[in-house]
């Protein structure tokens, strides 16, 4: 038992001096090629059982001929474990340049593939996260573009806009300073829409550049949809009177939502003056508020005839008017991309489709929670069509 336990010691011995050196080593190689750390990890490996292995020689008093062939074969051990371990390393080196220089196109153009030579689990895991990452890039590059083009459009739409009114507005002013009006109150009416036009433009702008922001807030109360819908056909009706256009109830259920009063019945609003001016005279604006599942979803049908299926996934987009819509008074084509953006704050969605003669916009919202007994109420409907 006593001869083991010094074997033992003169081991650990020989085992704590080969680590110790090994040790230091890989701190003066740490940032070197793992391939050399691996070699120093089965030198490490080696040397701890040659030394252990002398050291109890020694101790024990060997013949120089045992003495020989146990150092030979740790010789030919140390050699294959070191073969294997540059091997190893080659193998990783060869992989990390394979994703290094798939990685380096990441960088270039948003794309990346992975390498098609098998890598080690470590490596493949990490191409397949820089592939989501790459998909990732190339679709906020993507968003990032289209937001750009629409600024930029949307940059001259307001240029073009805010000419026109203002060149108006200057010629009224001089005919009025000159004294050559001949109904200075029709000059003063004009001058007073187009500041009320201009200034409804930049109230839009305001809105907008709040949702996109992120500082819109929102406060929630819980009400009913048919109150919603009315309060935004009461709004729109003198529009829809003077354009010679019907607003028709479609089917309002009084859903319970959680929303923002206000901002919501400007969304409401928007679709219902888009649907107007876009619907022919004589024509109808249909409203609808339905349950689904856990969802309300209200609607405003117009009769614009349709949107070129193109043109569908743009509608929401900054400063979209469409074709034909690019002179007052169809405005800066805020409105919808308002829409979308307080309906998304609202965690909703704003969807368009083409219906037979017209198209549907679509809002949809979470219903409120059931909340307690209460008497029932009356069924409703919405404003009396026109």
């Amino acid at each position: 038992m006593r001869d083991l336990l010094l074997i033992a010691l003169y081991a650990a011995a020989g085992a704590a001096a080969a680590g110790v050196a090994g040790a230091l080593a890989l701190r003066a190689l740490r940032r070197r090629s793992v391939a050399a750390s691996l070699a120093v990890l089965a030198a490490v490996a080696i040397g701890a059982m040659l030394a252990g292995t002398l050291s109890v020689a020694w101790a024990m008093f060997l013949n120089r001929h045992d003495l020989t062939v146990v150092t030979t074969v740790c010789a030919m051990a140390a050699a294959a474990s070191a073969l294997t371990a540059l091997l190893l390393g080659r193998r990783l080196i060869a992989g990390h340049r394979a994703l290094e220089r798939a990685a380096r196109a990441l960088g270039e153009d948003g794309g990346f593939t992975p390498p098609p030579s098998p890598m080690p689990a470590e490596l493949a895991s990490l191409a397949r996260r820089l592939a989501e990452a790459g998909a990732s890039l190339t679709a906020a590059r993507e968003r990032e573009r289209a937001l750009e083009a629409s600024r930029r459009e949307l940059v001259a739409w307001i240029s073009h806009d805010l000419r026109s009114p203002l060149a108006g507005l200057r010629a009224m002013a001089e005919a009025l300073e000159d004294g050559i009006a001949e109904d200075p109150g029709r000059y003063h009416r004009r001058i007073r829409d187009e500041v009320e036009r201009m200034g409804a433009m930049v109230g839009d702008l305001f809105e907008l550049s709040r949702i996109q922001a992120g500082s819109l807030a929102l406060a929630p109360t819980r009400m009913s949809v048919y109150d919603l819908v009315s309060d935004a056909i009461a709004g729109a009706d003198p529009l829809a009177a003077e354009r010679g256009v019907r607003l028709a109830d479609d089917g309002v259920e009084a859903v319970p939502v959680e929303v923002d009063g206000g901002e919501m019945t400007r969304v409401l609003a928007n679709l219902l003056v888009n649907a107007i001016h876009r619907t022919p005279a004589d024509g109808t604006v249909a409203v609808a508020a339905r349950r689904e599942g856990d969802a309300v979803v209200l609607s405003v049908t117009d009769g614009c005839g349709g949107i070129p299926p193109e043109d569908l996934p743009r509608v929401f987009d900054t400063g979209w008017r469409g074709n034909g819509a690019r002179t007052p008074p169809a405005g800066a084509g805020l409105g919808l991309a308002i829409v979308r953006g307080i309906v998304e704050a609202h965690s909703g969605r704003a969807s368009v489709r083409n219906v037979p003669g017209g198209c549907r916009f679509e809002v949809t919202l979470l219903a409120a929670a059931p909340s307690a007994p209460a008497s029932a109420a009356p069924s409703r409907s919405a404003p009396s069509p026109r």
